[in-house]
C-alpha cells in the first residue's frame, strides 16, 4: 500500500484501513501535524488517528485540529481537541480517537495533529516525501499547545495522520447548525453538539 491523501492521509470520508507502507518515523513525544484542505462540503470531524508501526508502552495520545497560519505557513490555534486517550500497547494498527465533535469549514486549510506521550520502546508512524505536501513537527514536547507556536522541523512529506469529516447530510440536521454556532471560535474544546 502508501500513504494517499483522502485514503489514508488527511481528510477522509471513511476511517483507513491496512499498513500504509511508508517511511517508520519517531512519533513520541512529538506533536505532528499534516497540512490538508478540507472538502467542500465537511461540517465536522469526528475522528482523528495515525499509524502506529510497532508495539511499545502505554502512553497517552492527544488530538487535535488547527486552523492554519499563512505568514509562516504553521499550524496556529486550536479549533477543537481531544487531550486524553489511551493509545494502546500494540503495533501494526491505526490508532483511533473516535466520537469527536469538531466544527470545521469546508474548502479551507486545516492541520490534523497529534501528540504521543514518551514511550521506552520509540513508538513510529509513517510518512513519505512529497514536496507538495506539508508535516510539521515540534520534539520534546508533552502536550499540543494552543497556539502552535513555533515548529522544530517542516518537511514536504505525507504523513500517515488522519481525520474523518462529516457532511451536513451525513452528520444529520445538528450537525450544521453546531458549525454555524461555533464558526470563528479560534480555539478550544469543541465536543458534543449545542
Amino acid at each position: 500500500m502508501a500513504i494517499v491523501k483522502g485514503v489514508n492521509c488527511g481528510f477522509v470520508s471513511a476511517p483507513p484501513s491496512g499498513d500504509p507502507g511508508g517511511t517508520d518515523t519517531t512519533v513520541d513525544n512529538t506533536s505532528c501535524a499534516f497540512k490538508d484542505v478540507s472538502p467542500s462540503d465537511a461540517v465536522k470531524v469526528t475522528e482523528i488517528g495515525f499509524w502506529c508501526d510497532n508495539a511499545t508502552e502505554e502512553s497517552n495520545l492527544e488530538v487535535g485540529i488547527y486552523d492554519h497560519h499563512v505568514g509562516d505557513d504553521n499550524p496556529e490555534d486550536v479549533v477543537g481537541w481531544d487531550k486524553t486517550n489511551a493509545k494502546g500497547t500494540s503495533g501494526g494498527e491505526w490508532k483511533r480517537v473516535t466520537g469527536l465533535d469538531i466544527a470545521i469549514s469546508g474548502n479551507t486549510i486545516y492541520w490534523i495533529a497529534t501528540q504521543i506521550d514518551y514511550t521506552v520502546t520509540r513508538t513510529k508512524g509513517n510518512r513519505t516525501t512529497d514536496g507538495g505536501e506539508r508535516y510539521d513537527v515540534i520534539t520534546t514536547e508533552s502536550t499540543l499547545l494552543d497556539p502552535w507556536g513555533a515548529s522544530s522541523a517542516q518537511y514536504g512529506e505525507i504523513a500517515s495522520i488522519y481525520a474523518v469529516y462529516e457532511t451536513a447530510g451525513g452528520g444529520g440536521p445538528g450537525a450544521l447548525d453546531f458549525e454555524r454556532k461555533t464558526r470563528g471560535v479560534g480555539r478550544g474544546v469543541m465536543r458534543g453538539a449545542a
